[in-house]
């Protein structure tokens, strides 16, 4: 069945774009005002986009009314932003942090949540994320009623048990993150995997082709 996004209304696109693109991984977001009130919300429209430099981008829709909501605003606002990866033993309090509090509320307060100062911006960190990136703002882009915004990070945080700091080997899978899946609640979990290695022109071209006669 074809769609012509074209023609269909902004919820509808949303709508099969999210229950498709997915598992995604979820960026936990710390951010504060200037005079520093904080809040923290997940966002899912998130990856990495290479090393060097070394940015994230998120992408957060505006509210109904067109206005920003806490996270953008926040980082429009101070350049700085604290993104935190979930595992499973935080989705609970990660989900808490989904609610639509008015900007007053301590969102990290409500989910009792530990902080701890971040080394170079700000915002505070999360010290049970598993992965905690402090991110200065590196360039935005206003696209119809979405903000994209690309950070840079300038501190990586990751616990000790899950690096080797000499190798920089990441037990990526006892990070034990959750990704959203699709729906008003759906997320998936790092298991049932499988690898495939990375395929060689070379080695591919050396079965396939029949060699001059």
């Amino acid at each position: 069945m074809e769609f012509d996004f074209t023609q269909m209304a902004g919820p509808d696109r949303y709508k099969l774009l999210a229950s498709s693109v997915t598992p995604r991984p979820i960026a936990w977001i710390t951010t504060q005002t200037a005079d520093g009130r904080r809040n923290c919300a997940p966002f899912s429209f998130f990856n990495a986009m290479g090393g060097n430099p070394p940015l994230l981008v998120v992408g957060m829709m505006r509210r109904p009314d067109g206005t920003h909501k806490d996270t953008p605003a926040n980082i429009l606002e101070t350049g700085e932003f604290v993104v935190h990866l979930v595992s499973e033993a935080m989705a609970g309090a990660m989900n808490l942090t989904c609610i639509d509090a008015p900007p007053e509320y301590d969102e990290i307060d409500m989910a009792g949540l530990a902080t701890a100062p971040s080394s170079v911006v700000a915002p505070p960190r999360l010290i049970d994320a598993p992965v905690a990136m402090e991110c200065r703002l590196f360039q935005t882009v206003e696209a119809g009623t979405v903000t994209i915004a690309l950070g840079e990070v300038q501190r990586f945080h990751i616990k000790d048990h899950l690096i080797d700091a000499e190798k920089l080997y990441v037990d990526t899978l006892g990070l034990n993150l959750v990704a959203r899946m699709h729906g008003g609640g759906w997320y998936s979990r790092q298991t049932d995997l499988f690898s495939m290695d990375r395929p060689s022109f070379a080695d591919w071209q050396a079965r396939h082709e029949v060699p001059p006669s």
